[in-house]
């Protein structure tokens, strides 16, 4: 077999860390929380399920490109100063850590309480006489008819694996000739992971099913061998500067993907060397892409037990209030009025995405006096109410300009049907850039009022997505800020015609302006700072690798600058070192709700600047994304902003410290001090504000 070598490491700088096993101490915080035993059952199960699903995509990309770099012989560094073999024998070690500790907690922890609960998960050999019965017909009625197994021999080559499908690897005997075959068995994706049992509701892995009754498979054969195996393959692609027609490269390199090279090969812990050698060879996987792993593979596929109709194993259900402002509006025109009357700042999921951006887009759809609709698709969903409404707007005779971004990662098959969707409906639709995407969150629309053209915008942190609006954190603003509509509509003026755009009034565009701009606000607070007057700096985002900016705020920090930085994920900034960023401190706060808006707080001496955005602090989204940032200037929705930075900042429960050594250490307050969760609290004040205008509601009503 062959075997990648690791490179001497080269001295790590130690200004920085390193991205790749930032995030891999992301996933570790996941894992931890999921070993919380104050979380709900099937929240924890969730967790592990979470901490699979990023597993995966982090091999499909991030190892993949990492090996691409190794295997290309160039001196590659990190801006950490790593080389690529010397992260991926860090990546290999650690990984293997996180999988062991997985296995445990499901094996020793999860899978017992469940039981518990009602909820058993476990093997054949567990059936009573009476359920292996219904498991028999069962397999005959349901599992065997869609089973195919393909054996290697003469003319039988080793068969295809796609990615992340599930496997059985068999060593099958002919009692009689005493010659010896491989064959695989798939694990079908169309039926459950997990298949009940019984009137006691018992759960089998299908795998584990399929093992028990292989001999029905290879009739009058001696099954001497088998393993579970599941393969992943890299999964990125990069389309070329020249590609003349998109929409058709995209399709091509999506139907690459499924042929990519294995990045990891993971094997269930009991394999003989022989077999393991057999499936290596087949796939051409190198020792070093191996993953024994005990216990069950791909936890990824708990949805079957975490979607169980439990609620006394999961968080109290949460759906979005109507926000204050929005609750009494009826019909299109009180809309756009209360929108007119001032900026208009929601937080998803603790406002209502179907009462506010999606009742937008409706209005704006059917109002007689909206006469134009500008929008962007990055992810998108069956459920949303985008495709519709435009489809609504067109039906009205509205012009309606659609800008999908066809590569966004994994939902590329999703966004080419959408945007064939579009164009039957009569939408223009627009494609963007092959060297560029397009991960502005922002909706134009154009309304005539009183013999004028207005404009309103929504500038948004997240996928307009109805499906992870409930499960996602994030910011919509509302405003009818010509300005900040004059350089919306400039910008879409760029990314569907043919010019360059000028300098933007008041949004930082990426990748024209914005690094620029963060950076000359990070300053304008080191010099507040270096004239004696106070300064801040406090940033909400999900990674943060950006060189400059991080010099920049090391910089900040020397001067006095007070910074807080709430990074869900990456953070490749080192806090706490004397000399250079002593008066930096960073957080992680995890929780039921994904903590995904990006926003920026400057204050230099008495100014205070607000910001929120599609853009990380990354040089992807800097430099190689089109990412839309607004100032908010509304009086109300900074102290919002304010605000919730507040509460992240007290949370003791569910958030981690960055440490000066790259460790993160989880929060837990002082003894006898009350635990705060962020997102709890938001969830009181949510209901509180409805309590209140509920109550108000009724004592209006009750005067005479």
């Amino acid at each position: 077999m062959t075997k990648t070598v690791a490179e001497p490491a080269s001295p790590p700088d130690e200004r920085l860390l390193n991205r790749e096993l930032s995030w891999l101490a992301y996933n570790a915080r996941v894992l931890e929380l999921a070993a919380d035993a104050s979380v709900p059952l099937l929240e924890r199960c969730k967790l592990c399920r979470y901490f699979s699903s990023n597993l995966d995509e982090f091999f499909m990309v991030r190892v993949a490109g990492l090996l691409d770099q190794a295997a290309s012989g160039l001196a590659v560094l990190s801006p950490d100063g790593r080389t690529p073999a010397a992260t991926l024998a860090e990546i290999r070690a650690i990984v293997l850590e996180l999988a062991t500790t997985q296995s445990r907690l499901w094996r020793r922890e999860l899978q017992p309480a469940l039981a518990r609960h009602g909820i058993p998960v476990g093997d054949v050999e567990d059936c009573s006489p009476a359920e292996l019965e219904e498991l028999e017909a069962t397999f005959d009625r349901q599992v065997y008819p869609v089973l195919t197994p393909l054996a290697v021999g003469p003319g039988q080559p080793f068969p295809y694996i796609s990615g992340l499908s599930l496997s059985l690897g068999v060593t099958v005997r002919d009692p009689e000739t005493g010659e010896e075959r491989f064959a695989r068995v798939k694990v079908p994706e169309i039926l459950p992971r997990f298949l009940p049992i019984g009137s006691r509701g018992l759960y089998l892995p299908l795998e584990r099913v399929m093992r028990h009754f292989l001999p029905r498979l290879f009739p009058d054969m001696e099954i001497v061998e088998c393993c579970t195996f599941r393969v992943t393959r890299d999964a990125d692609f990069e389309i070329s500067d020249e590609a003349d027609d998109l929409l058709e490269a995209v399709q091509s390199e999506v139907s690459r993907r499924r042929f990519g090279e294995v990045v990891r090969l993971e094997v269930s812990g009991s394999v003989s060397s022989e077999l393991l050698e057999r499936l290596q060879r087949g796939l051409g996987a190198t020792d070093d892409s191996v993953y024994l792993v005990r216990g069950l593979l791909d936890l990824a596929d708990l949805d079957a037990i975490v979607q169980l109709e439990r609620p006394d194993l999961k968080e109290e259900p949460w759906r979005g209030l109507t926000h204050a402002r929005l609750a009494h509006v009826q019909g299109t025109d009180e809309l756009f009025k209360e929108i007119r009357r001032g900026d208009v700042l929601v937080q998803h999921p603790y406002d209502s995405f179907a009462t506010s951006f999606e009742a937008f887009v409706f209005a704006a759809a059917d109002d007689p006096d909206v006469v134009a609709i500008k929008t962007t698709v990055y992810r998108t969903s069956d459920e949303s109410p985008l495709v519709p409404a435009l489809v609504r707007a067109a039906e009205n005779g509205k012009p309606s300009v659609c800008l999908v971004e066809l590569k966004a990662r994994f939902d590329e098959r999703r966004n080419i049907e959408w945007s064939r969707a579009l164009e039957q409906a009569g939408i223009h639709v627009v494609y963007g850039f092959p060297n560029l995407k397009i991960h502005a969150k922002t909706t134009l629309v154009v309304r005539r009022e009183g013999g004028e053209l207005v404009r309103y915008v929504h500038i948004g942190t997240g996928n307009y997505h109805s499906v992870t609006a409930q499960s996602y954190e994030d910011f919509g603003l509302f405003t009818a800020d010509q300005e900040i509509a004059a350089d919306v509509a400039e910008l879409f003026n760029y990314l569907t015609g043919f010019g360059r755009p000028r300098r933007f009034r008041k949004v930082l565009v990426s990748p024209f302006d914005l690094r620029e701009r963060l950076i000359g606000l990070i300053r304008s607070c080191a010099d507040a700072a270096k004239a004696g007057k106070p300064a801040r700096i406090r940033l909400k985002i999900n990674n943060l690798t950006d060189v400059a900016v991080i010099d920049e705020l090391y910089a900040a920090s020397k001067h006095g600058v007070q910074i807080d930085v709430i990074a869900r994920s990456i953070c490749a900034l080192r806090p706490g070192i004397d000399g250079l960023s002593e008066n930096i401190r960073v957080r992680s706060v995890l929780g039921r709700f994904l903590e995904h808006s990006r926003l920026f707080a400057f204050e230099a001496g008495g100014e205070t600047t607000y910001l929120l955005g599609s853009s990380d602090l990354m040089p992807r989204n800097l430099d190689h994304r089109v990412e839309i940032v607004t100032p908010v200037e509304d009086a109300r929705a900074r102290q919002d902003l304010s605000r919730c930075l507040d509460v992240l900042a007290s949370d003791n429960s569910r958030s981690w410290e960055l440490r000066s050594d790259g460790t993160w250490r989880r929060l837990e307050g002082k003894k006898g001090e009350r635990r705060r969760g962020a997102q709890a609290s938001l969830i009181r004040s949510a209901r509180a504000r409805a309590a209140r205008r509920s109550i108000r509601a009724v004592s209006q009503n009750l005067e005479p």
